[in-house]
C-alpha cells in the first residue's frame, strides 16, 4: 500500500464545481436515475422520495445528507495482516487487471482458463507493489460458468493472502463470497468489524442500475463490505461527447448507488467509482489512455474529495493488441494522472490489453515497472544538511568525479530506483544476451515469478473446509 504524500493536481475551479452540483442536481430532481429492483425502490420510497415506475426522483439536499454518513475513510483486511489496507486520504491500493475474456501470453491468444487465473494469483502475491489480485483477473472459461466463482474467490484467499475483490455476477455469487471469508476470518463479526473484500458494483449507463448489480450490492452492504458504485462512461456511447456532461452524469450515477447503499445500512463502507473515457469517433470503439479521459479522472480526484468521499480509477488501460510502445504510453497517461489525483483504489493496475479484452501476462510485468517507478516519483524528497553533500565537493574539487567518493560508495546501492525490465546495456551485450524486447524481458520475469512463486501459509484445517464448501456449493449449483 503506497502512501501518496505529494500534493493533489486539483485543475477545477470553485465557479466549475458549482456548475458541476448544479448539473448533476438537475439530472436528479428532473430525469432521475432508474433502479431495476424492487426493494431499492421500497428504501426510495419510504425516505420519501419520489418513484415513478422504476425511476428515483432525488431531492439534492436529502442525497447530500445521505452520502455525509459513508466513511471518508475505511480499513480492510487480508489474511495476512502485514497486507492489510487503508482506503481513502493519501493511500492508494492498487488491484490487478479485472473482467478478460481472453489471454495473452508471447504470440499466443486465447481463452482464459483456471490456471492463468491462479498464475495471475501468484504475480501478484509475488509482487510487493500488488496490493490485491483483484476479482476476475480474467475469466476461467474451462470452469462451468455457475459456480466458476467460487474457484475464483477460493484460489484467490488460498493462492495469496492479500485483500480481495468479491463476485458480483448475482445475490447468490456474493452471499458464496461473504460465506468463504467468513471462514477464512472466523466469524461474520470480524468480517463485518473489517472488511476482507471489495467489490465493483457498475451503473448501466445512462442513469440505470440493474438488477444483479443491485442485488450483490444489497449483499455487500448488508455485510459491511465496501462497494465500488462506478458509472461506466465512454464519451459519446454511454454519455455526451462533452467531459463536462460526462462528469456531471458520473457524479448523479455514483451519489445515486452511494444513497441506496447508505439506505440499506447508514454507514457502510462505500467508494466513488469511475470508469470514464471515451470512443473512437471514426469507427465507435472503446479507446484508452486518451488526454480526455486523463482530464475527466484528474477531475473525478477533486469532485469525489469534495464529497468526502474516497475514489476509484485509473489503471493500466490501453487500446493496443499487444505489448508494445502504445500500449506502454497510453498505460502511462492513465497512470500518472491516477497519481496525481490521488486515487484511492485502482483497479486494472496491472495486466490489462486490448481495451480490456486480454489479460496479458507480459502486459502485467510492463504494468507493475510502471508502478514502481511512479511510486519512487511520487515519493517526496527529503532535502537536508546530509544530502546537499558538501563534504563530497571537499573531497572532489574542481574538474574530479564522484563516482568514487565517499559520499557515492555510501549510497551507491539504494540512491537511485533500477528498474527490474528496462536494459541499459549497450549494443553488443543486449545482443549478446538474446536481443530482447521489453515484452519478451517481460514474459521471462513473469515465468520466473510464477515458477519461484511460494504459497502464503494457510493452515490445512481451513484449506481443507474452503475446498469442501466449493463441492458442496458446485454440486447445489449442478456443476
Amino acid at each position: 500500500m503506497f502512501v501518496n504524500r505529494m500534493p493533489r493536481y486539483d485543475i477545477l475551479s470553485e465557479e466549475a464545481l458549482a456548475t458541476l452540483d448544479r448539473g448533476w442536481q438537475r439530472l436528479h430532481t428532473e430525469i432521475g436515475v432508474e433502479f431495476m429492483k424492487p426493494e431499492a425502490l421500497d428504501l426510495f420510497r419510504a425516505a420519501g422520495q419520489k418513484v415513478v415506475d422504476n425511476t428515483v426522483f432525488l431531492d439534492p439536499e436529502f442525497v447530500l445528507e445521505q452520502v455525509a454518513k459513508a466513511p471518508r475513510e475505511f480499513d480492510m483486511q487480508a489474511r495476512n495482516h502485514d497486507h492489510d489496507v487503508h482506503i481513502g486520504g493519501s493511500h492508494m491500493v492498487f488491484s490487478s487487471n479485472y473482467g478478460s475474456p481472453f489471454v495473452r501470453r508471447g504470440d499466443s491468444r486465447g481463452d482464459g482458463t483456471l490456471d492463468d487465473f491462479t498464475n495471475f494469483c501468484k504475480l501478484a502475491q509475488s509482487f510487493d507493489a500488488m496490493d490485491s489480485v483483484g476479482g476476475v483477473v480474467v475469466e476461467p472459461n474451462d470452469a462451468p460458468l455457475d459456480s466458476r466463482h467460487l474457484d475464483m474467490v477460493s484460489r484467490a484467499l488460498i493462492y495469496t493472502d492479500k485483500i480481495i475483490m468479491g463476485n458480483v455476477v448475482s445475490a447468490r455469487n456474493a452471499l458464496d463470497t461473504i460465506a468463504m471469508g467468513e471462514m477464512v476470518f472466523g466469524s461474520r463479526a470480524s468480517i463485518e468489524e473489517k472488511p476482507f473484500c471489495i467489490s465493483l458494483v457498475n451503473c448501466n449507463s445512462p442513469l440505470r442500475w440493474d438488477d444483479r448489480m443491485l442485488d450483490a450490492q444489497f449483499e455487500y452492504t448488508k455485510a459491511n463490505q465496501p462497494v465500488i458504485m462506478t458509472p461506466f462512461l465512454l464519451m459519446g456511447a454511454m454519455s455526451p461527447v462533452t467531459i463536462p456532461a460526462a462528469l456531471v452524469q458520473q457524479i448523479a450515477e455514483a451519489l445515486s448507488g452511494i444513497v441506496l447503499s447508505q439506505l440499506i445500512r447508514p454507514g457502510a463502507p462505500v467508494v466513488f467509482g469511475s470508469f470514464l473515457s471515451n470512443i473512437d469517433m471514426q469507427s465507435g470503439s472503446p479507446q484508452f489512455g486518451t488526454p480526455e479521459s486523463a482530464i475527466g479522472l484528474l477531475c473525478t480526484g477533486q469532485i469525489a474529495r469534495r464529497f468526502g468521499l474516497p475514489f476509484r480509477t485509473g489503471g493500466g488501460l490501453n487500446s493496443s493488441q499487444v505489448p508494445d510502445a502504445q500500449a506502454g504510453y497510453e498505460s502511462l497517461m492513465t497512470m500518472l494522472p491516477t497519481f496525481l489525483a490521488g486515487a484511492n483504489f485502482v483497479m486494472h493496475a496491472a495486466g490489462w490489453l486490448e481495451g480490456g479484452l486480454v489479460a496479458s501476462y507480459e502486459k502485467y510485468v510492463i504494468d507493475m515497472q510502471i508502478l514502481e517507478m511512479l511510486e519512487r516519483e511520487f515519493t517526496p524528497l527529503e532535502i537536508d544538511e546530509d544530502s546537499m553533500a558538501f563534504g563530497a565537493h571537499e573531497e572532489v574539487g574542481h574538474g574530479g568525479h564522484f563516482l568514487g567518493a565517499m559520499h557515492t560508495m555510501e549510497r551507491f546501492r539504494t540512491c537511485f530506483y533500477r528498474p527490474f525490465l528496462s536494459s541499459s546495456d549497450n549494443f553488443e551485450r543486449w545482443t549478446r544476451n538474446g536481443a530482447l524486447d521489453t515484452a519478451a524481458r517481460a514474459g521471462v520475469i513473469a515465468q520466473k515469478r510464477i515458477d519461484e512463486y511460494e504459497m502464503p501459509p494457510m493452515d490445512p484445517a481451513l484449506r481443507e473446509e474452503l475446498e469442501a464448501f466449493v463441492a458442496r456449493r458446485r454440486a447445489e449449483l449442478g456443476d
